[in-house]
């Protein structure tokens, strides 16, 4: 379900969370999904795990008792620290959001949160990680993807896309396979919070659609989860 290989190690994520229902539930929910989670209930624990363990993504609340969690956020990036930074925080305006990303974060999601979403945001994170740090291509059956010089082909044709059709492309590419709500793709695209009233993803995905199929020519690889979102496969 986590969409790593059983050979693989269970990639280690630090939660700091004040909230101890909060911490508890997402624990397990981590646990089921193939990850292993360590959860600290304040601030200075959290920056101080963060310095010194070996994390492959950190869950971070945005208002902690004792310090303010963009400030943790501040300190790692200032540090040199790029660790994948999900912020989880009660605060959902536009400004808090924009405000969290601009700090540092990766992503942001906000209370209270579908544990399927979450996970398929960090599987997210450690995909787009692991193909920065790899310097290689995203690839689903005769699709690809080449992230450094943002090129798209399929069956070998280069495939030209707008700049947020690009975006959405691959987002669904790192979580082939698995479905993506429109609130992921909207926010992966726009980086603000979804409105549920609009039907700009539908738009833009009905879009991608012509593209990657080569206006009909090749078999469709973006499927509608009826009133969940998409998912890409081959």
């Amino acid at each position: 379900m986590s969409g790593f290989p059983t050979a693989m190690r269970r990639p280690r994520i630090l939660v700091i969370e004040d909230d101890a229902l909060v911490s508890t539930e997402l624990e397990a929910a981590l646990d089921d999904f193939g990850f292993d989670a360590m959860c600290v209930a304040t601030g200075h624990q959290g920056l101080q795990q963060a310095l010194d363990g070996a994390f492959d993504a950190i869950v971070l609340d945005r208002m902690l008792p004792d310090v303010d969690g963009l400030s943790i956020l501040s300190t790692l990036r200032n540090v040199g620290r790029n660790t994948p930074v999900l912020i989880l925080s009660a605060l959902a305006a536009v400004d808090d959001r924009v405000r969290g990303l601009r700090a540092g974060g990766d992503d942001y999601v906000t209370k209270p949160f579908d544990a399927l979403e979450m996970t398929a945001r960090l599987n997210a994170l450690l995909r787009r990680r692991s193909m920065s740090m790899n310097e290689t291509g995203l690839v689903v059956g005769d699709l690809e993807l080449d992230p450094l010089l943002r090129t798209v082909r399929r069956a070998g044709r280069p495939i030209e896309l707008k700049p947020r059709e690009y975006v959405l492309l691959e987002y669904l590419m790192l979580n082939a396979g698995q479905v993506v709500t429109r609130a992921m793709l909207f926010e992966a695209a726009w980086n603000y919070h979804f409105n549920a009233q609009t039907n700009v993803i539908d738009m833009h995905i009905g879009q991608l659609r012509r593209h990657i199929s080569l206006n009909g020519t090749l078999p469709q690889m973006i499927h509608t989860v009826r009133n969940v979102g998409y998912t890409l496969h081959a």
